[in-house]
C-alpha cells in the first residue's frame, strides 16, 4: 500500500499519453502526470515518487520533493489566506493547507512560520499545523549540557524564543541572552545550556564551558592582530557592539577577555584592548 505523505518506490503498470499508472497496492492505481514521467519509462520500471491527495480527494504521485514530509517540521511561507485556513508553499504545485483550527494565531501572507506536517485521519489529506508542542516527544530529554543541536524558532514569549530542538523537544532561548534578530521559522544551530528538573530545556546560541571560551578567545586574539594590535572594544562596550562583531553576549565576551588577560596576551584599556608586545 502506498504511504501518503512519504517517498514511495512504485512499479509502473502501464503508460499512456497523459501519464503513468503506478501500482499503489491497496490504494489502487496512482497517476504520475506525463510531464513528470522519466524518459523511456516502461511498464515494470520502478519510480520514486511522493504521494499526496489532491483537491478532488484523489491519490496522486509526483517526482517533486516537498520541503517537508509527514511527521516533519519545516519553515514555510504563507502564499494565500482564506476563510478556512492558510496555504503554504512547500515545494509542490498543490500548496499545503493549515486550517484555522491548527493555527496558533492568524497567519499572514508573506510571513514564514514553523510548521509540523501531519496526515489528517479525518480527511486523509496532508495538513500543516503551527501548534507544534502537541506533536513533540513526551519522553524526558537525554541531552548532555553543552551538546550542539539544531533549532527551529516557532514562538516569541515574554521570556524569549521557543524553539524545536532536533525535531523532538521544545526549549527556550532567553531574550536577555540573544543579541540578534530572531523570528518564527528561522532555523539555526544552538547548544543545550541546562536541563531543568522538570525536563524543560534552556538553550544558548553560544557553546558553553571552556571549549566555547577558548574558541572565542582565539577569535578575539586573531581580530586584534588583524587590526594592527588594538581593538576599540572593551568589557564596557555596549552589548550590541560586541554581538555585531563577535556574535556573542557581553558576559561571554568578558569571560573570554579574562582568559586572555590571565595568559598575559592582552592589555585591558578603558576604551579597548591591546596586544602584549
Amino acid at each position: 500500500m502506498a504511504k501518503i505523505g512519504e517517498i514511495n518506490k512504485l512499479r509502473v503498470k502501464r503508460t499512456r499519453d497523459y501519464g503513468a499508472h503506478l501500482d499503489g497496492g491497496e490504494s489502487g492505481d496512482i497517476l504520475l502526470p506525463g510531464r513528470e514521467m522519466p524518459r523511456g519509462c516502461q511498464p515494470g520500471d520502478e519510480v520514486e515518487v511522493f504521494i499526496y491527495v489532491d483537491r478532488e480527494d484523489r491519490i496522486r504521485a509526483t517526482r517533486h520533493k516537498p520541503l517537508a514530509m509527514v511527521r516533519q517540521f519545516a519553515a514555510l511561507k504563507v502564499v494565500a489566506n482564506t476563510a478556512s485556513g492558510a496555504y503554504l508553499d512547500w515545494g509542490l504545485p498543490l500548496d499545503l493547507m493549515v486550517p484555522k483550527s491548527e493555527q496558533l494565531e492568524r497567519m499572514t501572507v508573506g510571513k514564514i512560520y514553523a510548521v509540523f506536517v501531519f496526515l489528517d485521519r479525518e480527511t486523509g489529506r496532508i495538513t500543516g499545523s503551527t501548534k507544534l508542542e502537541k506533536f513533540l516527544g513526551r519522553k524526558p530529554p537525554l541531552y548532555e549540557e553543552g551538546a550542539e543541536v539544531e533549532l527551529l524558532i516557532y514562538a516569541l514569549t515574554d521570556l524569549g524564543y521557543k524553539a524545536v530542538v532536533d525535531r523532538s523537544h521544545v526549549g527556550m532561548l532567553y531574550k536577555n541572552e540573544v543579541f540578534r534578530a530572531l523570528a518564527p521559522g528561522i532555523s539555526l544551530k544552538g547548544y543545550i545550556k541546562k536541563i531543568r528538573a522538570d525536563g524543560k530545556i534552556d538553550l544558548s546560541l553560544q557553546p558553553s564551558g571552556y571549549r566555547g571560551i577558548d574558541e572565542l578567545a582565539q577569535t578575539i586574539l586573531d581580530t586584534v592582530k588583524g587590526r594592527g594590535g588594538r581593538l576599540a572594544l572593551s568589557d564596557k562596550s555596549p552589548p550590541e557592539e560586541i554581538h555585531a562583531l563577535f556574535g556573542v553576549s557581553k558576559k561571554t565576551f568578558k569571560t573570554a577577555l579574562g582568559a586572555l588577560y590571565k595568559k598575559r596576551l592582552i592589555i585591558l584599556e578603558a576604551d579597548g584592548i591591546r596586544l602584549v608586545r
